[in-house]
């Protein structure tokens, strides 16, 4: 996965994320702000799955092919740990 669509995605969301805080301190209309901020959370949802994909097939892929079993073991963990948070 290409650091630019990660680095899109984020700042995409950062962008909008501005825009959220402008809006509650604008006082408006609690429906438009909710919208905005779930754009916010589907794009950090989408920069999080493109660095875990890139995760995925680099650094845990080259550990898999590698013979460190202790590594192995706690790339898995890792991966465990993150989906947990994820949810």
């Amino acid at each position: 996965m290409e650091d630019k669509e990660i680095l899109t995605a984020l700042k995409k969301a950062q962008t909008h994320l501005a825009n959220v805080i402008r809006m509650v301190e604008d006082k408006e209309y609690c429906i438009d702000i909710l919208q905005q901020n779930l754009a916010v959370i589907g794009l950090l949802k989408s920069g999080n799955n493109k660095l875990m994909a890139r995760h995925l097939n680099s650094c845990f892929a080259n550990a898999m092919k590698g013979t460190n079993e202790k590594r192995k073991q706690e790339m898995i963990e890792e991966i465990l740990q993150i989906n947990k948070l994820s949810k």
